[in-house]
């Protein structure tokens, strides 16, 4: 049979067409792509079909995988396994409007379309309209606890709903009805056949895990570089510094891409002089332009500008709230335009040959205020902006990568932004959640928020630490917060939650953020961000060869528990812990232990930071868990009562594991992997797979890293380092890792390269 077959459907439930054709094609044995009426013009997918081998019955077509079958009467298809178990059923559409309903189980659960900022993961009885913003951002990308993925084509406001009619996407422009359905079997299958679909996840640079810095916004070239310096005088570990907008002046240079303003005057050489202190240098840049700036002249003579108002209001940029009576005239660029693109990259590569590191592509939904109808109706490159609207994150953060991936080889991209679509993990971009504001229902947001993010096929994912809006906890004065036990207790356990993301980043604004902002060293609050800090490092040999399995075995950071756990029904809900790679099991502290939740503008409140609390969390059964902190060794399936502190999260690790934990260091390659600490964790057989590679730069593209794998049998108590595999310019070549048990046993093994079984 060949891959591609139609259906000449009549559609009783359809008033506006009397037939439609139905295309049904097998892009892989696990992925059917559907199509009625007119298919959408890509700009996601770029897996090509396979030449798939199908049997077909009457009305059903099947591959090795995957049934599709048709209902003689409705026309609507059936998705079932090849052993004939039902996956998921159409119920009726209509092609003119865009929208089609589907059946699901009573029960059954379904996750992701993006960060929806409502503190759920199930999206039964969800009612949502899907268009970018600052704090809610939408892949279209949706997974059933059944193993089954859907990734709806259409870039333009889609309505999601769910209810006892079914679950029906309904979009704002289009000409057909054009869906992905995808079969993997767990999370962790569908996520690999979106990723497929649509693209693998690049590797980020090894620095890119370390400590951020940043606030909104440092006001001259010499605090930015001052922060640096005061970091390395304290000791605290720290990689990257962030310098926010207004390095170009006033919003009438909106955007300008280089240091114009005054106190940026020395803007490269800040750059040359981060660097010089062993830390990398992020910028903000933004999708529009001001009226003054080349990039805006050159767009416009092109009508290549958007209509559309967006932020900000006013050209007075020291004056709120904004004078509106001067217009700021800033417009958002056409991302969708190649030509656009071009002319984005020859402005924004006079900061790139700077010597900048990273880009922090802001308001990347974009800001679009007020918004007209002949606004949507506004052609674009492609289409209207109605019908690309939801796609902008996409194709402006793919043209910056596409850029500087024809730029350099010797630098990887690493872009950090504010709204992501389909696909867009394939672009070196890390998604940030917004401007959230400073509270604990907002922080116990982020923990689904950023799972759905990742069910949708992107793993890379953070939050302002602390939240973006901290304003409320100034209760003695403009700044004062990080002295207000309120958000000093949010703000650690904020941390806590960021050190299981891929980006660890404190940012912010209303006040300051940095370490001495909230006391000094021997203080509680102070030795607990660093303490999370200090942690961060020693994770590194971990996070980092699991960026190497998100990227060569489409694994993801955050993990809901149901992709380790799936028939244990008490975490398919589960919001407020979850999976660190396959081995942690993270479990923050998301309510006031010592403080009261709702702000106390008075001088009152004097918690005792150093008293133990206790925090009930629930272990997933099927396994046995160790207390990181402690080693004691529970078992799964039952809610245990810990006792809690502030410089502690609860975590825990899976019985089986083999944690590399590396060395502390004040910056990432100030000290080597050398003498890596294995911690291993009996009461299961497991396995682990150490990365490394130069750290930065694309060789491992070309196969320059190594890897070593290690293997724990629980029976034998042995303990196997295989031999590398691979080898990379600067590789340790003779090494020893420190082996230790949860009872405190330890021993010290020399390792160059061969296979060695140690008994424990």
């Amino acid at each position: 049979m060949k891959k591609l077959f139609l259906l000449l459907l009549f559609l009783p439930v359809l008033t506006n067409v009397k037939a439609q054709d139905v295309k049904i094609e097998f892009v892989t044995p696990s992925i059917v792509h559907v199509v009625k009426g007119t298919p959408t013009k890509t700009l996601v997918v770029t897996a090509k079909p396979e030449d798939v081998k199908l049997t077909r019955k009457g009305d059903i077509t099947s591959s090795a995988v995957l049934t599709v079958r048709q209902d003689p009467k409705t026309g609507s298809l059936t998705f079932l396994t090849a052993n004939g178990k039902v996956l998921l059923r159409e119920k009726d559409c209509d092609v003119a409007k865009v929208r089609q309903t589907f059946t699901l189980d009573k029960d059954e659960a379904v996750y992701g379309l993006g960060t929806i900022q409502n503190g759920k993961m199930n999206r039964r009885g969800e009612h949502k309209r899907m268009e970018q913003s600052n704090l809610e951002d939408f892949q279209s990308v949706l997974q059933s606890i059944k193993g089954w993925g859907l990734y709806w084509e259409n870039y333009s406001p889609t309505q999601f709903d769910d209810d006892a009619n079914g679950m029906t996407f309904t979009s704002e422009a289009g000409e057909g009805i054009d869906y992905y359905f995808m079969y993997g079997g767990s999370a962790d299958g569908v996520i690999a056949q979106i990723r497929h679909l649509t693209g693998d996840v690049p590797m980020f640079p090894l620095w890119t895990y370390g400590f951020w810095q940043s606030k909104e916004r440092y006001k001259s070239a010499a605090e930015t570089e001052g922060i640096v310096d005061k970091y390395r005088a304290l000791q605290v570990p720290l990689d990257g510094i962030i310098q926010d907008w207004q390095y170009w002046g006033s919003n009438y240079l909106w955007n300008a891409m280089d240091f114009l303003a005054e106190d940026f005057a020395t803007g490269r050489q800040m750059i040359d002089n981060v660097h010089q202190k062993h830390a990398h240098f992020m910028i903000s840049i933004w999708a529009s332009f001001g009226p003054q700036t080349l990039q805006y002249r050159e767009l416009n003579e092109k009508g290549l500008l958007l209509p559309i108002e967006t932020w900000p209001q006013s050209g007075l940029s020291h004056l709120w709230p904004p004078r509106e009576d001067y217009p700021s005239g800033v417009k958002v660029y056409d991302a969708f335009s190649p030509v656009a693109r071009d002319i984005y990259w020859k402005h924004l590569k006079t900061l790139f040959d700077y010597g900048t590191d990273a880009w922090w592509m802001d308001s990347t939904d974009p800001d679009f205020f007020n918004p007209r109808e002949s606004d949507y109706e506004h052609k674009v490159y492609g289409g209207t902006w109605r019908s690309q609207r939801n796609a902008f994150p996409l194709e402006t953060v793919r043209g910056v990568y596409e850029k500087q991936r024809k730029e350099s080889s010797d630098k990887r991209v690493f872009i950090m932004t504010r709204s992501s679509f389909a696909g867009q993990q394939h672009y070196g971009s890390n998604m940030w959640s917004g401007d959230v504001a400073s509270s604990w229902d907002m922080l116990r947001k982020q923990v689904p928020a950023g799972l759905s993010f990742s069910l949708t096929g992107n793993p890379n994912f953070n939050t302002d630490i602390g939240g973006f809006f901290c304003n409320a906890y100034n209760t003695k004065g403009a700044g004062s917060a990080p002295q207000n036990p309120q958000f000093q207790e949010l703000y650690v356990r904020w941390m806590q939650y960021g050190l299981f993301c891929p980006v660890f980043r404190s940012h912010g604004a209303d006040a300051p953020r940095e370490i001495w902002q909230f006391g000094q060293k021997g203080e509680p609050v102070y030795d607990a961000i660093e303490k999370m800090i200090r942690l961060r490092y020693r994770l590194l040999p971990y996070l980092y060869s699991m960026a190497w399995q998100v990227t060569s075995n489409n694994e993801s950071y955050l993990r809901p528990l149901f992709s380790d756990f799936a028939a244990d029904k008490k975490v398919w809900n589960m919001t407020d812990e979850f999976m660190f790679g396959r081995s942690i099991l993270a479990a923050p502290i998301l309510d006031p232990q010592y403080t009261e939740e709702k702000v106390i503008r008075t001088d009152a409140m004097t918690p005792n930071f150093t008293t133990a609390k206790s925090a009930v969390k629930y272990l997933p059964k099927g396994t046995d868990w160790y207390d990181f902190w402690t080693n004691q060794r529970l078992k799964g399936g039952q809610s245990v009562t810990l006792q809690t502190a502030l410089d502690r999260v609860p975590m825990f690790v899976r019985a089986g594991s083999i944690l590399p934990l590396g060395p502390e260091m004040q910056y990432v390659g100030e000290q080597s992997w050398n003498n890596l600490e294995l911690r291993v964790y009996p009461g299961a057989d497991g396995n682990f797979l150490l990365y490394e590679d130069e750290g930065d730069n694309y060789n491992y593209e070309k196969g320059q890293y190594a890897t070593i794998p290690f293997l724990w049998n629980d029976w034998a108590r042995t303990l196997t380092i295989g031999a590398r595999q691979g080898s990379y310019e600067g590789m340790i070549l003779s090494r020893q890792f420190t082996v230790i048990l949860p009872n405190g046993q330890s021993r010290q093994i020399d390792y160059n390269g061969n296979e060695i079984t140690i008994k424990l």
